[in-house]
């Protein structure tokens, strides 16, 4: 059965797995406001980062679950074509601006200043431009009657970002391991590189977009 003659339980589950990604993501969230990085002078736990990562995957489990029983079960609902957006967007941008926050900063003992998770604010800020502007395109096709479904370089940030956040997170706590330790390591590099492709890979994203945007925008609008 699907549908309206689908059980109530195949027509909320998917809905109730969107409601537990937002709290995952709001836990993954307060988990990394209270981390500092061991460099910082902290010697505090580096469970904290470790955390963070299975909150975070889980949450990204949840974004494949639900969306397949959705359409599997053909109970596609108002509230989830507005919640599953919006709970990527808590989880993801979440991760990347509390990434790239001061308690992942710290200063060499040449005075260079280096950001542990790999994550600079500007790359949060092209991360966010994407979204916005893609987002934007949308609402402008969608107002005009035509639909402005997601294509594959959307599906492909979205994955690098699902699998760049867990990446960063699992070295920072690698690095976190080594509290006790004042040696220099090579996470910081590593994170760098991983923090790059995300945003690179997410500004490329947008180019299909718009030029997809700016044909159907030169076609008529529909009814």
């Amino acid at each position: 059965m699907t549908g309206d003659h689908a059980p109530a339980w195949k027509r909320n589950l998917p809905n109730q797995l969107t409601g537990l990604r937002i709290v995952l993501a709001a836990a993954f969230v307060a988990l990394l406001s209270i981390y500092l990085h061991r460099a910082t002078g902290w010697k505090g736990d580096p469970s904290i980062p470790l955390a963070a990562l299975v909150l975070f995957v889980v949450a990204a489990l949840t974004d494949a679950l639900d969306g397949h029983l959705a359409r599997k079960w053909n109970v596609v609902s108002v509230f989830g074509r507005i919640a599953d957006p919006f709970a990527d967007k808590i989880l993801v941008l979440g991760a990347f601006v509390m990434l790239c926050g001061p308690a992942f900063q710290f200063v060499r003992i040449n005075g260079d200043r280096v950001q542990a998770s790999g994550v600079l604010p500007w790359m949060v800020v092209v991360i966010l431009a994407r979204d916005l502007l893609v987002t934007t395109l949308r609402a402008l096709v969608e107002g005009r009657g035509q639909s402005f479904a997601a294509i594959g370089a959307g599906k492909l940030k979205m994955l690098v970002q699902s699998v760049g956040a867990p990446v960063i997170l699992l070295v920072v706590w690698l690095d976190a391991l080594r509290r006790h330790d004042p040696a220099p390591t090579p996470y910081a590099s590593i994170a760098a590189v991983a923090a790059w492709i995300v945003t690179l890979v997410t500004a490329w994203s947008a180019v299909p977009y718009v030029v997809k945007g700016a044909a159907m925008l030169r076609e008529p609008a529909r009814g």
